[in-house]
């Protein structure tokens, strides 16, 4: 199934200022992962089958009006030096463009099959810029912004996105989609918010703020918060059994990221309320409670995937397992982060037990230990937060080794990007492809059942069968 690239431009923002280029400082929350994340929107058709030259011209017009407001998609990453003469990580708004790529395939939608069902072909429905990495020194030339139209041989389209995690987290990705969306409609930029690039002193200045030791714990001289010191507890365990291995046949075979699976399973709104009576009153737990138990489905998913994934495992039980999931600070901040920001606006939030723990515990007590170190997340924390993640920066931490033991989970549930609609047409699915992550897994809105949800998991092959009948049978 082959895709074939027939047009490549570089789009720049309409309206360009005569102001020399200005540096946006970004924060530390943005800093942690330049790397393009890629998504692909669906679409039956555009315009009556108008042919693409008229889509990609539209799209081309819209892009450029949206980069006039978004201009920092336009710029390039780069370095700059610190006030302890560290580089750091900045974005360059030289209106240098974003890249938009017309394709067509003789590939019919519907031979994909369900497109909730992640497919490699779809790799091939983005547009891959050769400098997407931080490892071939060119970081500093890579676009922030890809995107590739695609017409299927049936008449419908998809659009793969490119956007760099410096630029965007999940929420101000979906808005710059749904602005350029706008665009592409007539009188589009019509209601149109206003957008808030600059960071603030509320995320830019934290790391020379003192923390409150109640929210970080002291390691390896560093303050490091929960989530932080979590993952220090599982690497400084991974090295311990490192040095127990005598042999091939261990276990860690476990380890292996590169042969990872990318699954997705639904999980109906039958099947979520069926475990939400469960576990409602204390039902999953042989101490009943007749205290109602409320959580969202998030919450719920959330610690069932955490008991079933580390089942699959198999990890042994006196061995430290973590759930660590992203929480939303925009409005943990004193003053709040203003309507309309469109930097990472997100920390980590962590829970770690032990295997044997976690297996004998309910799904009543770990849905209220999310609920409760989610509830704990605050400007405390973000301070220390960011204050390790500034540690990182100076070299203090490396790239995580691979760590079964953690699960990461990340919730779309409440970011409906299938309903991005160019052309006022919505998506059929949005699709996000591997992430730079690859073990972090996903919740998201499924587009045609309602209240259901779609979890996008990468598993190793041999853990399949076990995973699947247990994480849906519920």
């Amino acid at each position: 199934m082959d895709v074939s690239i027939t047009k490549s431009i570089c789009v720049y923002p309409k309206l360009i200022s005569d102001d020399p280029p200005k540096i946006l400082t970004l924060s530390n929350l943005d800093r942690q992962c330049p790397s393009l994340m890629y998504m692909v929107f669906f679409y039956k058709s555009f315009d009556n089958g108008h042919l693409i030259d008229s889509v990609f011209s539209r799209l081309e017009s819209s892009l450029e009006a949206t980069l006039s407001t978004w201009y920092p998609a336009a710029g390039r990453l780069s370095f700059s030096d610190g006030d302890d003469g560290k580089l750091l990580l900045n974005i360059l708004c030289n209106n240098a463009g974003a890249i938009l790529v017309q394709a067509v395939t003789q590939v019919k939608i519907s031979e994909l099959g369900d497109l909730s069902v992640y497919n490699d072909f779809f790799e091939n429905l983005v547009f891959k810029p050769a400098t997407t990495t931080t490892t071939d020194g060119n970081i500093t030339e890579m676009p922030l912004l890809v995107a590739q139209v695609t017409k299927f041989e049936c008449g419908g389209y998809s659009i793969g996105m490119g956007s760099s995690h410096s630029v965007f987290d999940g929420i101000s990705a979906f808005e710059f989609f749904k602005a350029w969306a706008r665009e592409s409609q007539l009188g589009g930029s019509k209601g149109a918010e206003a957008v808030v690039h600059e960071r603030g002193k509320a995320l830019l200045l934290m790391q020379n703020i003192e923390i409150n030791p109640h929210y970080s714990t002291i390691s390896n001289n560093n303050i490091n918060p929960t989530a932080i010191h979590h993952l220090y507890q599982l690497i400084s365990q991974k090295q311990q059994q490192a040095l127990l291995i005598t042999s091939d046949d261990d276990q860690e075979t476990n380890n292996n990221t590169d042969d990872l699976v990318f699954k997705t399973f639904r999980v109906s709104s039958a099947m979520i309320q069926s475990l939400r009576n469960k576990v409602a009153f204390g039902g999953d737990n042989p101490q009943k409670t007749d205290k109602l138990l409320s959580c969202s489905s998030f919450q719920l998913l959330a610690a069932h995937l955490w008991k079933v994934r580390t089942k699959a495992l198999g990890v042994e039980r006196e061995r430290k397992v973590c759930l660590q999931f992203a929480v939303d600070i925009r409005k943990k901040m004193v003053p709040p982060l203003p309507k309309g920001f469109s930097g990472n606006g997100y920390v980590l939030a962590s829970i770690i037990t032990t295997a044997g723990e976690l297996e004998e515990q309910s799904h009543r007590y770990i849905i209220e230990r999310i609920n409760e170190t989610k509830n704990s997340i605050n400007e405390e924390y973000v301070k220390a937060y960011i204050k390790a993640l500034q540690a990182k920066e100076q070299g203090t931490t490396s790239t995580l080794p691979p760590l079964p033991e953690l699960t990461v989970v990340s919730d779309w549930t409440r970011i409906p990007f299938h309903t991005v609609d160019f052309f006022g047409e919505e998506a059929v699915y949005a699709s996000p492809l591997i992430p730079p992550v690859p073990h972090v897994a996903y919740f998201m809105q499924n587009p045609v059942h309602t209240g259901a949800v779609d979890l996008r998991i990468g598993l190793l092959p041999s853990l399949l069968p076990h995973f699947s009948h247990h994480f849906l049978n519920i």
